[in-house]
C-alpha cells in the first residue's frame, strides 16, 4: 500500500475515534453513567494510537507502545463493561442547566 495513504488513513481512523470519544464524553457528561466515561476516554487512547503511528512510524504497527496504548483502551472497556454489569454507578456530574435532580 502507498506510504502516504497509509498516513491519511490512520489520520481518518484517529480523527473518527477521537470524534467518537467526544461524543460519549458528552453522553457520560449528561447522564453521569461511568460506561459512557469509560467509554469515551478509550476511544481517545485509540485515536492517540492512531494518531502516534501516523507522525511516528506508519508501516510498523509493531511497536510495543503502541499495544500498550491499545491494551489499556481496550482494558477500559471492559472495566466499564464490568462496572455497568455489576451496577456500580457514580454519581452524576451537576448539570449545567441548574436542573440538578
Amino acid at each position: 500500500m502507498n506510504h502516504d495513504l497509509i498516513i491519511f488513513l490512520q489520520g481518518v481512523a484517529s480523527t473518527a475515534a477521537w470524534i467518537n470519544g467526544l461524543f460519549f464524553l458528552r453522553f457520560w457528561r449528561e447522564s453521569g453513567d461511568q460506561l459512557f466515561g469509560f467509554f469515551g476516554a478509550a476511544f481517545g487512547l485509540l485515536g492517540l494510537s492512531w494518531a502516534l503511528l501516523a507522525i511516528f512510524a506508519p508501516t510498523e504497527d509493531t511497536r510495543p507502545y503502541i499495544y500498550g496504548l491499545r491494551l489499556i483502551a481496550f482494558l477500559l472497556i471492559v472495566a466499564g463493561i464490568v462496572a455497568k454489569n455489576r451496577g456500580q454507578t457514580a454519581t452524576a456530574p451537576p448539570r449545567r442547566d441548574g436542573l440538578n435532580e
